[in-house]
C-alpha cells in the first residue's frame, strides 16, 4: 500500500496529491556511462559458444586415444588401414556442425523470449535489452517482473518482492523507497521503481541467479549412463590394450609393421567413438525441430526429462484457458445501483496500472470516471485473492472497495456465496466488488466487507487444450489441474475439456507431506491453491516417485516450476516463469507439449538402440582381444576390416535409427537396458569369430595364409553384427527393411568386386571354409535371438 505524501505537488483542478515521478538518466547521461563501461554487459546464454562446442567435440578422451592410433597408422600401414581416422574427422565435423544449428536456433528463440526490462530515461519508459542497462538506471518493474540487476528501491505502489528463490524466505518482502531490490527476485504484487546500483560482473546476486535459473542442469539418465558407459569401457580398455600390443609383438610372425597395424585394429574397435556423437546430434536435431514449432528449450536434457513424467500439473488460467476474459453479467447486491458499481469498477480498473486478466476484462467493459480519484490502493496478490483501492468521489465523499473472491471475502453462510456456487457450476468465473469497513492499511482490511456486486466472467477455452490433455491420457501421463481460482469453477473448465476426476478445495488439504501426497493421489483439480501449496504439491507428488512437469504463466507459478522436474512456461507468461523454466512455450500453446514429449521419446528410445550397437562392438572386441593374448595368435584383423564392419553395421544404420520417429514410452535404467543386451550379443559375436577363426588356421597353409583367415572371420562377424543390426531395426518398417538390405549389398560388393577385395584385404578363397563361416554365424544367430528373448524374461529393465 501507498499512501501520498505531504510533499506531492497538488493538481489545480482536483485539489489531490499527485506524486512527482523521478525522470530517470538523459540520454546524454546514459552515453557516458556508456563510455565508461558501465553497463550490463553479462550476457544472457542460452547455449554454448562456439568455442565450447569445438572443444567439446574436438577434445574428448577417446579422440585423444584414436588420434594418436591414427598417427601411428599412418607412418606405418596403407592408406586403407588408417580410415578410421578419417571417419573420426567426419563424425566430428558432423557434431559440431550440428550442435551450432541448434545453437543458432536456440539463440534465436532466446531473443524473442529474453526478459526486456522497462527503463525510464528522460521522463519516458521504454523496454530495452538487459545487456543496454546501464548504472544508475531507473527500471519499473510490476506483478511478474524479475529484477535483473542489484538496485535500490526509488518508488512503490503496494510493492511486494519474493526473494525465495535467493533466500529461501517464503514469504514476500514489502519494498519500500530506500529498500535494496536483489538481482533474481520477482515482483507478485504491487508496482514501482528501483535505481540500478550494480550491473554487469558487478551484480554477483545476477550471477548467482542466472546460475540458479537458467543452468541448473536437468537430471538427465541418459548423459549420465552413457558417461558410466563410457568409464566402465576405459577401465576394460586399458589392460585389454597392454596385453594385446605385448602379445603381437611377441608373436610378430608377420614383421613389426603388420603386428602393429593389427594392435591397432583389435584397440580401435574397442572405442565406442560414435555414440556421445550420436547423443549429442539427436538431441541438437531434437532442438531444431523443436525450434521450429516456436518451443525454446532452455537445457538440452529437458527434451528428455518431459519424455519420462508420469505426472503433469497444469495451471489453468493461461493453459488450459486463454488468457483473456469477457464480463458477461454484473449481479448487483443488497439494492445497490447498478449505475454507481458501474462508476467503482471503472474507477477500480484505472486505479492499477498493471491490471491481470480478470480486472483487464473489468477495464474493457466499464470505462474510467472522471472525478473519481485513487489516493490509496491494495495490488491483488496471489495469496491475499483481492485488491483494494481507497477513492475521493466527485462529490467530495470517500469510499474503500474490494474487488476478489467471494468466498475469501465473505463469510461462511452469506447468501451471495450459492449464487456464486451456482455460477461457479457452469464454469464462470465470478468476483465479488465489496465495500469495506476498514482502512486499507488495517492487518485485516475485507472483516466486516458489505457485498455490493458480483461480477461474472467468462473465460475462453483454449481450442487446443481438450486434444492435449486427451494426448497425456493416451500416454499414461495423469494431469492435475492446479489453479488459485474457486475449486468448483476450474472443475467445471477441467470437465468441459473432457477431464474427470475429483475436484478438491485446496484450503482443506493436509499440510503433513505424505498426507497431501495421498490427497493429490485421489484428486484431479484443485483450486483455491495458494503460491506456496503449488510448490508442496510439486514435493508431495515427488516424494511418491512420481517425475513431475509444471506447466504456468503466472507469477503464483514461478516457485513450483522452479521445484518440478521440468518447468513449462508460456511465452506470454511472466518474466519470472519464463526464467525459471526448462522449457518455454513462445507461441502460447499448450497443444506443443506433445511434440516436445514426442522428441523425447524419440532421443531416448533411439539412443537406447544405437548404444546396444555400439557396445556390442566394444564387448566383442575386447573379448576378441583377451581370447587372442590367450591363445598367443594374431590379431585377426587389420584395422581397415573393422572399419568397413563399423561403418556397415553401426556407422551407417545408427545415424538413421538414432533420428527415426519413436513413439515408445521412455523407461528408466538406460545402463542396465542397454547392457543387458550388448553383453551376451558381444560375447556370442566374439566367441563365433573366433571359432572360425581357430579352424581357419588349421584349414588354410602356405603363402596369403593370413588373409584368407582373416576374409573366413570377417564374414562370420560381419552376418552375426548384421543379425544384431536386423534384431535392433525391429519392429520393421519399409525403410528399416531397405537399411539392413542395402548394408548388407554393400558387403558383397565388396566381396565381388577385384579393386574392393584388393583395398580392403578381402578373399574368400575355397568353398568349404566360408561355407563353414556362414553356418557357424547362423548357429550364433540363432543363439542370440534364443538369448535376448531369455534375457527379456529373466533380466527384466
Amino acid at each position: 500500500m501507498t499512501h501520498i505524501d505531504a510533499g506531492a505537488e497538488l493538481d489545480p483542478v482536483h485539489p489531490v496529491p499527485v506524486p512527482v515521478p523521478a525522470r530517470g538518466l538523459t540520454a546524454a547521461e546514459v552515453a557516458e556511462r556508456v563510455a565508461r563501461g558501465q553497463v550490463n554487459d553479462v550476457p544472457v546464454r542460452s547455449s554454448r559458444s562456439m568455442g565450447e562446442i569445438v572443444r567439446a567435440n574436438v577434445f574428448t578422451r577417446f579422440n585423444a586415444i584414436i588420434g594418436v592410433l591414427w598417427l601411428i597408422m599412418l607412418f606405418v600401414a596403407p592408406f586403407q588401414d588408417s580410415l578410421f581416422g578419417y571417419v573420426i574427422i567426419a563424425n566430428t565435423g558432423i557434431g559440431i556442425i550440428q550442435e551450432w544449428r541448434a545453437k543458432k536456433t536456440l539463440d534465436s528463440l532466446a531473443v524473442i523470449g529474453e526478459a526486456r526490462p522497462t527503463v525510464r530515461r528522460d521522463g519516458m519508459a521504454a523496454s530495452i535489452s538487459t545487456s543496454e542497462l546501464v548504472l544508475d538506471d531507473l527500471i519499473e518493474i510490476g506483478p511478474g517482473d524479475k529484477a535483473v540487476v542489484d538496485g535500490v528501491c526509488v518508488e512503490a505502489d503496494g510493492l511486494e518482492i519474493d526473494e525465495s528463490l535467493l533466500t529461501g524466505e517464503a514469504d514476500p518482502v514489502v519494498k519500500k523507497p530506500g529498500d535494496q531490490v536483489m538481482s533474481g527476485s520477482f515482483v507478485v504484487a504491487g508496482g514501482g521503481a528501483f535505481k540500478a546500483t550494480k550491473v554487469g560482473r558487478e551484480a554477483y546476486a545476477a550471477q548467482l541467479a542466472e546460475e540458479a535459473s537458467r543452468f541448473t542442469l536437468v537430471h538427465s539418465e541418459l548423459r549420465t549412463g552413457i558417461s558410466t558407459i563410457l568409464k566402465y569401457v576405459t577401465w576394460m580398455m586399458i589392460p585389454t590394450a597392454i596385453g594385446l600390443v605385448i602379445s603381437q609383438l611377441v608373436v610378430k610372425q608377420h614383421g613389426f609393421k603388420d603386428s602393429v597395424a593389427r594392435t591397432v585394429g583389435g584397440i580401435v574397435p574397442m572405442v565406442p567413438e560414435g555414440l556421445v556423437l550420436l547423443t549429442s546430434v539427436a538431441f541438437a536435431i531434437g532442438v531444431i525441430r523443436l525450434g521450429r514449432k516456436q518451443c525454446l528449450v532452455q537445457e538440452l536434457p529437458a527434451i528428455e526429462g518431459l519424455a519420462r513424467i508420469d505426472t503433469v500439473c497444469l495451471d489453468k488460467t493461461g493453459t488450459l484457458t486463454e488468457g483473456g476474459m469477457d464480463v458477461t453479467e454484473l449481479r448487483p447486491l443488497q439494492g445497490t445501483d447498478e449505475s454507481y458499481v458501474r462508476k467503482v469498477l471503472g474507477a477500480l480498473g484505472e486505479s492499477d496500472p498493471r491490471p491481470n486478466a480478470s480486472l483487464q476484462a473489468i477495464i474493457d467493459a466499464y470505462p474510467d470516471v472522471e472525478d473519481w480519484r485513487c489516493t490509496e490502493s491494495l495490488p491483488f496478490s496471489s495469496a491475499r485473492k483481492y485488491s483494494g483501492a481507497t477513492f475521493s468521489e466527485g462529490n467530495g465523499e470517500s469510499s474503500t472497495w474490494l474487488l476478489g473472491a467471494p468466498d475469501v471475502l465473505l463469510a461462511a453462510g452469506d447468501p451471495a456465496l450459492k449464487e456464486t456456487g451456482r455460477l461457479n457450476e457452469q464454469g464462470l468465473r465470478v468476483l465479488l466488488l465489496a465495500r469495506a469497513g476498514r482502512e486499507l492499511d488495517d492487518p485485516e482490511p475485507a472483516n466486516g466487507a458489505r457485498p455490493a456486486a458480483l461480477v461474472v466472467l467468462e473465460q475462453r477455452l483454449r481450442p487446443d487444450a481438450a486434444d492435449t490433455l486427451r494426448y497425456f491420457a493416451d500416454q499414461d501421463v495423469r494431469a492435475k489441474v492446479i489453479s488459485g481460482d474457486n475449486a468448483v469453477s476450474v472443475g467445471a473448465v477441467a470437465a468441459k475439456l473432457g477431464l474427470t476426476g475429483t475436484t478438491v478445495d485446496a484450503r482443506h488439504l493436509p499440510s503433513e507431506q505424505e498426507e497431501m501426497a495421498k490427497s493429490l493421489d485421489k484428486g484431479t483439480v484443485f483450486g483455491r491453491v495458494t503460491p506456496q501449496q503449488k510448490r508442496d504439491m510439486v514435493g508431495a507428488l515427488q516424494s511418491r516417485g512420481h517425475t513431475v512437469a509444471m506447466t504456468g504463466d503466472g507469477v503464483n507459478d514461478v516457485l513450483a516450476l522452479k521445484d518440478a522436474d521440468i518447468g513449462v512456461s508460456m511465452g506470454s507468461g511472466s518474466e519470472a516463469t519464463r526464467a525459471v523454466a526448462q522449457i518455454v512455450l513462445l507461441n502460447n500453446s499448450f497443444a506443443t507439449l506433445p511434440s516436445v514429449v514426442a522428441e523425447g521419446r524419440r532421443v531416448i528410445g533411439n539412443i537406447t538402440r544405437v548404444a546396444t550397437l555400439f557396445l556390442v562392438k566394444t564387448v566383442y572386441s575386447v573379448l576378441l582381444a583377451v581370447l587372442v593374448v590367450c591363445w598367443q595368435v594374431e590379431y585377426p584383423f587389420l584395422p581397415r576390416h573393422l572399419t568397413l564392419l563399423s561403418t556397415l553395421t553401426i556407422g551407417v544404420p545408427a545415424f538413421f535409427l538414432a533420428l527415426a520417429p519413436n513413439k515408445e514410452r521412455a523407461k528408466p535404467h538406460f545402463v542396465r537396458r542397454v547392457m543387458r543386451y550388448s553383453i551376451p550379443g558381444g560375447v556370442l559375436a566374439a566367441v563365433a569369430t573366433f571359432v572360425t577363426y581357430l579352424i581357419a588356421r588349421h584349414y588354410y597353409t602356405g603363402p596369403g595364409q593370413l588373409d584368407a583367415e582373416t576374409s573366413a572371420a570377417t564374414l562370420t562377424l560381419f552376418l552375426i553384427s548384421m543379425w544384431v543390426l536386423a534384431i535392433i531395426a525391429r519392429p520393421y518398417t519399409w525403410w528399416r527393411i531397405a537399411l539392413v538390405a542395402s548394408m548388407g549389398v554393400a558387403f558383397l560388393f565388396v566381396l565381388i568386386v577385384p579393386k574392393l577385395q584388393h583395398f580392403f584385404a578381402l578373399k574368400l578363397v575355397g568353398e568349404t571354409m566360408p561355407w563353414v563361416a556362414v553356418g557357424i554365424a547362423a548357429v550364433a544367430a540363432v543363439a542370440l535371438e534364443l538369448l535376448w528373448k531369455w534375457v527379456d524374461r529373466r533380466v527384466p529393465a
